[in-house]
């Protein structure tokens, strides 16, 4: 845990690269709020008992930031007591997706996770009464999903982002969109936050949203350049390979972020469904095998 304002706190599961996320404590009052939960039950587990000794009793809300397991499996170890709150779009990408990121790596110990849908969900923005002071739940748009919450303490300038935003990782649109990352990201910029907590790494302020957004532009010239060349999204990666990204995790991502970019480019809309599978197994190929997901 990481007090980064008065009452808030981050949960950082380092290095924060595949399925090591963070997650947020807001300990508002007699309703203290958790944002995003965590892969595995062991993981989920140590976020539990890190709560129990920052705030003298348990959540009564869980924000979902999005769908993807690694933030949502845990969801049922704080169910009952809590009561789970994420996007419309969130909640029918979890009930569509299930247990699938099991399947990608099915030699992690992911225990007894399952899926928890949430009990109330929300198409714009939701103020939670969570005690002493607001906790704004906006959907900005499609980004990193089409289900994407931010978290936004406006009396702290803390903003919580989900998976939108990375510290030290690259940046992940495969079910999303990025066009869209790239104009929710304009919009966070003039919310003013002075403190970022990203969906994975370290905890930054305004420049991770310019790092976002610089790397996301690269994607999308390559997209172009590539498209011009008569290349594909595979193609188009092994030419370029991550250039000035190169220090961040997880740098396979460049492939299913350019097959996003190239079907934009193209003229699909935000969050069009793509073929998952195949970016996924396009991803492992440009990575020279399977990246490693946290157990």
């Amino acid at each position: 845990m990481e007090e980064v304002a008065e009452q808030v706190w981050a949960y950082l599961q380092p290095d924060g690269g595949w399925c090591l996320n963070n997650a947020g404590l807001i300990g508002a009052g007699e309703r203290p709020v958790l944002v995003d939960t965590a892969a595995t039950e062991a993981r989920t587990r140590a976020l539990k008992e890190a709560v129990a000794r920052t705030v003298p009793h348990g959540p009564r809300f869980v924000v979902n930031t999005h769908a993807h397991g690694d933030h949502t499996f845990g969801n049922r170890f704080f169910a009952g007591r809590a009561l789970v709150v994420a996007h419309e779009a969130a909640r029918a990408e979890m009930a569509l997706a299930g247990l699938h990121l099991t399947r990608l790596w099915p030699d992690v110990p992911w225990g007894e996770v399952r899926v928890e849908l949430p009990g109330l969900t929300f198409r714009d923005r939701l103020t939670l009464d969570a005690g002493d002071f607001p906790v704004e739940l906006v959907h900005p748009g499609t980004a990193h999903t089409s289900g994407d919450t931010v978290v936004w303490l406006p009396r702290q300038r803390v903003l919580f982002t989900g998976d939108v935003v990375m510290s030290g990782a690259t940046p992940f649109c495969l079910t999303g969109s990025v066009s869209g990352t790239l104009a929710v990201v304009e919009g966070l910029r003039a919310l003013g936050p002075r403190t970022v907590v990203p969906g994975h790494g370290p905890v930054g302020g305004p420049e991770l949203l310019d790092d976002t957004a610089g790397y996301l532009r690269r994607v999308q010239r390559l997209a172009a350049e590539g498209l011009a060349a008569g290349l594909t999204p595979l193609e188009t990666a092994r030419e370029a390979g991550p250039g000035p990204y190169a220090g961040l995790l997880d740098a396979e991502r460049l492939v299913p972020n350019l097959h996003r970019a190239f079907a934009e480019a193209e003229g699909a809309a935000p969050g069009h469904p793509l073929d998952v599978e195949t970016m996924f197994r396009e991803m492992v190929e440009f990575h020279g095998g399977l990246p490693a997901c946290a157990a």
